[in-house]
């Protein structure tokens, strides 16, 4: 039984790994690459969800996956300022459950912003300004801006918790919904 993260990021897969062998120890984790069907830096809360529901349907397909799970990171712009964040889905491979949640949101640098709408991605972006190498492989751009206070693999554990809450508990949730989203 296995499940299958659909990244081989290792800021992806470990906070994957935290919270499942708290939930159900008995289920092995382990990353593979498979595309989200987005662009690399999605923009806005939909292309992001696309992401992650993608990632998370395409690895619960893979032979021996229990779930998929599909993490993906995007901005949303607003006003002119953009909002970093998360959207995370799980997919119980056999009986169509699908469950997400959004993470936390950072507020993105006003300089930085611009370069990410021209389509650059985020992480590429603040690992050249912060002087770091391959940031979004580790406590990402939240931890940097956040003095480690907040990590991403911290922020990507936190919304897969609150993601499998109705499969961890069904008797509070409605069996007769075959799709659960908490992700508008």
């Amino acid at each position: 039984m296995t499940v299958i993260v659909g990244s081989l990021n290792p800021g992806k897969v470990q906070p994957v790994q935290e919270v499942f062998a708290a939930l159900w120890p008995d289920l092995a984790v382990r990353g593979a690459a498979v595309p989200s069907g987005v662009r690399d830096q999605p923009l806005g809360v939909g292309e992001t969800r696309r992401g992650a529901l993608n990632r998370a349907r395409r690895a619960a397909r893979l032979p021996g996956a229990t779930w998929g799970v599909g993490l993906e990171g995007g901005v949303r712009v607003e006003r002119g300022q953009g909002w970093l964040f998360g959207v995370v889905a799980a997919a119980r491979a056999g009986d169509g459950l699908l469950l997400s949640a959004r993470t936390a949101e950072l507020p993105v640098p006003p300089a930085v912003l611009p370069r990410v709408l021209a389509g650059e991605e985020l992480g590429g972006v603040m690992d050249e300004l912060l002087g770091t190498h391959d940031l979004k492989r580790g406590a990402g751009t939240v931890g940097a801006l956040t003095g480690g206070l907040v990590t991403r693999p911290g922020v990507w554990a936190q919304a897969l918790a609150l993601a499998l809450a109705p499969a961890r508990h069904p008797e509070l949730y409605p069996p007769a919904l075959p799709v659960r989203t908490n992700v508008r």
